[in-house]
């Protein structure tokens, strides 16, 4: 499915990140690091006389400039109740977002740190108390521009996407059944539980997300923040079994509910949201597949191996929704 086009990020040549950040009063060493990400393009730069600074550019044409601000605004209201996130430096404007060569970009001073031991329960409860603040925070206002977590824009998108650009056809009969059967089961849950209350959530609250050092949590990445339960920002951070679980939701839990309140009726939705990941995740591959840096980082996504992997990843999903929630 790939193409001989150019992709915009094909022109970012490390003359041209350098170019932007020197553009905003930094003299660079010439010293560059690619660091993980895929849907924006991140680096650290290095700096004369300094330390390094990380520059985050855009995808093109994914989130608006008022987007973008909007994401940078909720980081620094956090920041201004003293809760630990990683903000944008302000440039000489006084803005948060830079302009260079058609590209969109934002620096941020380097934090170091490990992702969190998710199996120690005392971490949870660190966790979950400042998610209790980040949200209490994130309900003041909502966000206007960005969009909101649902399961037509991760569900039945994703799964349309999917069943028309990419799933092998050999396996398209079965993919299109089942997950049609897995959307009209969150349909109706969503339907029996009422009315979502929606608040400014981090969005991608996984442990990589997480720098973990002194003994204390920093938040980094909220390029993905957007309208949600506030049970987003807390399943992600659960593994194992049921019981392990039960166990570490009591412990987010009741941390949370030191600075915000936790509605107990929303562990209905961990399944829910977990299933959307998953579909949602897999659009997102084969959205971005025409990037070079996809097809190189995911080489084993166009395979029938991993479709069916997925398609049985999916029925593992229908099971656990048609089962009660956990209960702690």
């Amino acid at each position: 499915m790939n193409d001989n086009k150019i992709h915009p990020f094909d022109t970012l040549s490390p003359d041209l990140l350098i170019d932007a950040v020197e553009s905003q009063g930094f003299l660079s060493d010439g010293r560059f690091l690619a660091l993980n990400s895929y849907e924006n393009r991140v680096y650290q730069i290095g700096i004369e006389g300094a330390k390094p600074i990380i520059a985050k550019f855009y995808r093109p044409e994914r989130w608006s400039e008022l987007q973008i601000s909007e994401e940078h605004e909720f980081c620094f209201q956090l920041r201004d109740q003293e809760l630990p996130v990683v903000c944008p430096l302000l440039n000489a404007q006084g803005n948060s977002i830079s302009f260079f060569k058609g590209f969109k970009f934002a620096l941020y001073e380097r934090k170091g740190g490990h992702a969190p031991e998710l199996d120690n329960l005392e971490n949870l409860y660190i966790l979950g108390k400042l998610l209790g603040r980040f949200h209490s925070i994130g309900a003041i206002k909502s966000f206007k521009y960005r969009p909101t977590l649902n399961a037509y824009n991760f569900g039945w998108q994703s799964f349309e996407f999917i069943s028309k650009n990419f799933i092998p056809q050999e396996l398209r009969a079965a993919y299109d059944s089942l997950a049609k059967d897995v959307l009209k089961n969150i349909d109706q849950i969503l339907t029996d539980y009422g009315p979502l209350k929606n608040i400014r959530v981090h969005g991608d609250c996984h442990s990589g997300n997480i720098l973990w050092r002194e003994n204390n949590p920093h938040f980094v990445d909220f390029d993905d923040s957007r309208m949600a339960p506030s049970i987003q920002d807390l399943w992600m951070l659960l593994s194992g079994d049921r019981q392990e679980q039960r166990g570490q939701m009591s412990e987010l839990v009741e941390g949370y509910n030191e600075f915000y309140h936790f509605d107990y009726r929303e562990l209905r939705l961990i399944e829910v949201f977990r299933t959307l990941r998953i579909m949602h995740h897999s659009a997102w591959i084969a959205r971005r597949w025409k990037d070079p840096a996809f097809p190189h980082a995911f080489s084993w996504f166009d395979s029938p191996r991993y479709w069916s992997d997925h398609i049985l990843s999916l029925r593992e999903q229908l099971a656990v929704l048609r089962e009660p929630p956990i209960e702690i």
